[in-house]
């Protein structure tokens, strides 16, 4: 048995101009972000320099567009594959997780651009497995209307069965490439997939060695009850949104429960909730801080924030100083964040402007605003009463937000023992404390 300390894992979630959707107004931000490879070179290497454990990028297949999102950061940005793929060239131990969905994608082009990412970067890839919430994805893909919330899930797994299937078309030591007896591969360690399937006909091979990680990092961040299914059964690293100490620990208890219906034990999925993260040397300066950018906050972009957010549901019809109103499942969006924003405004009694307002930075994420001591103490609380194998850290704006994360909560975690000094592997896998899977067939 180890006698390491536990220690916690972070994840630095990276959005262009940072998470608070004014943040790219604000003047200590450059506007541009999204598409400026230089920026984004210096965020990774401040949290690698931090010993993050990953970069993390979300995705969408589609543009914000109208007249309310005009007036938000959210049109242009890298494709992330693209993005980690240069960002591997110019980092060594970070982690590289980025989003692909299962619903606008075929798992042939995921399995090979992911393992190819592995390979680049020497073992430090991850694929966050997402089924599209975003109803505006559908029509860039032939299809008139969105997928259907059940159907999303189906195909997900099904999707993540080709892909891992894929990855292990080839065994660790399949290539010989023997110059002299002239054979390249040894073809009784090849596997032919030759998948056929509800949603898929798949043949393969890959035409891609097996990664130096057997296979990259599987992470998922459904917290539905069909996506923690689907969590328990397929993830490694789980992120969830979640606001309270009680609701962390139910959602983490319910997951690693769930695992031992599919063979797993607890040590293999680590549940990572978002934390939003304001910090300072007081707590007058963070809460200042976080305030010069709710004041950039046009009240219109917050609730249309918030509708995207329930479910792309288009709340500009309602009045700013009404409740939020009864809106049905959503099928297109995050069941999900929908039951999580719902059951804040009613606990804090809301108008629909102040919840837009609320969530304008963590879009629903636990937030801390403090010193580095409060954030400390109330991350160990979570890491240690059993809500938390580390945490997915979102900041209100690029750098400047990571680089305090980095200078002033950081240390204070090492210093209490509660995240490492120096990374243990070389591989996302060895960092996570995650093990290699073995070749299947």
């Amino acid at each position: 048995m180890s006698t390491t300390a536990r220690q916690m894992k972070l994840g630095a979630f990276l959005m262009a101009t940072g998470h608070h959707v004014a943040a790219w107004r604000h003047p200590d931000v450059p506007a541009d972000a999204g598409l400026d490879f230089k920026h984004y070179r210096h965020v990774a290497r401040v949290a690698e320099a931090a010993k993050f454990d990953a970069l993390f990028v979300a995705d969408s297949v589609a543009a914000a567009t109208g007249d309310i999102a005009s007036r938000m950061a959210r049109s242009d940005h890298f494709e992330p594959l693209t993005l980690l793929s240069a960002l591997s060239a110019v980092t060594e131990h970070i982690g590289l997780i980025a989003t692909a969905t299962t619903t606008y994608n075929e798992p042939y082009h995921v399995a090979r651009k992911f393992a190819s990412l592995d390979h680049l970067s020497g073992g430090r890839a991850g694929w966050n497995l997402v089924t599209s919430d975003a109803a505006a994805e559908a029509q860039n893909f032939g299809r008139a209307e969105h997928v259907a919330h059940a159907e999303r899930y189906s195909r997900a797994r099904e999707f993540h069965q080709v892909v891992t299937g894929l990855w292990d078309s080839w065994a660790d030591d399949a290539f010989t490439r023997d110059k002299a007896s002239g054979e390249y591969y040894d073809p009784a360690r090849l596997h032919v997939l030759d998948h056929q399937g509800e949603h898929f006909r798949v043949k393969g091979p890959l035409n891609v060695a097996r990664s130096p990680q057997g296979q990259p990092v599987v992470v998922q961040a459904g917290s539905s009850e069909v996506g923690r299914d689907l969590a328990a059964q397929t993830a490694e690293v789980v992120f969830t949104a979640q606001t309270s100490l009680a609701s962390a620990q139910a959602f983490y208890a319910d997951i690693k429960g769930r695992l031992r219906a599919f063979g797993r034990d607890a040590d293999s999925l680590k549940i990572m909730p978002g934390v939003f993260i304001v910090v300072a040397e007081t707590e007058a300066l963070a809460k200042a801080k976080f305030e010069s950018f709710q004041e950039l906050v046009e009240p219109q972009v917050g609730v249309a924030l918030l509708g995207r957010m329930l479910g792309n549901f288009d709340l500009s019809g309602y009045p700013l100083d009404g409740p939020l109103p009864e809106l049905p499942l959503t099928d297109s969006g995050q069941r999900s964040r929908q039951k999580l924003l719902t059951e804040l405004a009613d606990q804090e009694n809301l108008t629909l402007a102040q919840l837009g307002r609320r969530i304008a930075g963590g879009r629903g994420h636990y937030s801390l605003i403090g010193t580095p001591e409060q954030i400390a103490d109330e991350l160990q609380r979570w890491f240690e009463q059993g809500a938390a194998d580390g945490f997915n850290v979102l900041v209100p704006h690029l750098p400047g937000g990571l680089e305090d994360v980095a200078q002033l909560l950081v240390p204070e975690l090492q210093r209490r023992g509660l995240f490492r000094a120096e990374y243990e592997g070389t591989t996302l896998r060895e960092n996570l404390g995650l093990q290699r899977p073995a070749y299947r067939f």
